[in-house]
């Protein structure tokens, strides 16, 4: 069974959960998502694109 979900989704909810249980600070997460935007447009985009992409064909089992 294959589902899709949202990256967007998931990172919410990931990011709901470390507020709600972990008791990380909102401004914290607000500035992570601020820098994870930002760190996409610079020189290491490729390589943390790659990284991401490596990472879901490990968990799917699709890698060669």
């Amino acid at each position: 069974m294959t589902v899709s979900l949202p990256l967007v989704l998931v990172l919410g909810l990931i990011a709901w959960a470390a507020i709600k249980f972990l008791g990380v600070r909102v401004w914290i997460a607000v500035v992570i998502a601020l820098f994870g935007f930002l760190l996409s447009r610079t020189f290491l985009a490729p390589a943390i694109d790659s990284g991401t992409r490596s990472g879901v064909d490990v968990v799917n089992g699709t890698h060669d």
